[in-house]
């Protein structure tokens, strides 16, 4: 039952993640011809922040079941994230010429994306246990 649980909450984080990336695309066009790819780059930057902090907060300060933590980490972040079109438009950006915009935008996702990381981990301040609950018989 937990697994159900599980596998139904990454499938519907999903689908709020993508329409998530999507609404953001509809605001932020992707790149034609030379241009930057800032969408992709700030949709990855904010989900490293994000999952930074969520991650650790519901590990150190938060109660949360396994099976949310997984909706909204894998689920959500993950199809709200992009890996895919960060390869697609890196490659774009080789293929016109545009090496170092390329590599430029190679550094500042993985430098930045790993930078934001830490920051949302850093955000939520000293790390510690969850309070226990009482369980159901107290």
């Amino acid at each position: 039952m937990e697994a159900a649980k599980q596998y139904g909450m990454i499938a519907v984080g999903g689908v709020v993640g993508a329409l998530l990336r999507e609404l953001l695309e509809v605001v932020m066009p992707p790149p034609q011809g030379n241009q930057f790819p800032v969408a992709t780059l700030l949709i990855n930057l904010s989900g490293s922040l994000f999952l930074g902090w969520f991650y650790t907060t519901t590990i150190w300060k938060w109660r949360v079941p396994i099976w949310v933590r997984t909706g909204i980490g894998t689920g959500v972040v993950g199809s709200y994230t992009t890996f895919s079109t960060f390869m697609v438009e890196t490659n774009a950006l080789f293929g016109k010429g545009l090496t170092f915009t390329a590599v430029l935008y190679v550094l500042m996702s993985v430098i930045g994306g790993l930078l934001c990381a830490f920051a949302g981990v850093r955000l939520v301040g000293e790390r510690r246990e969850p309070e226990a609950r009482p369980s159901v018989a107290e």
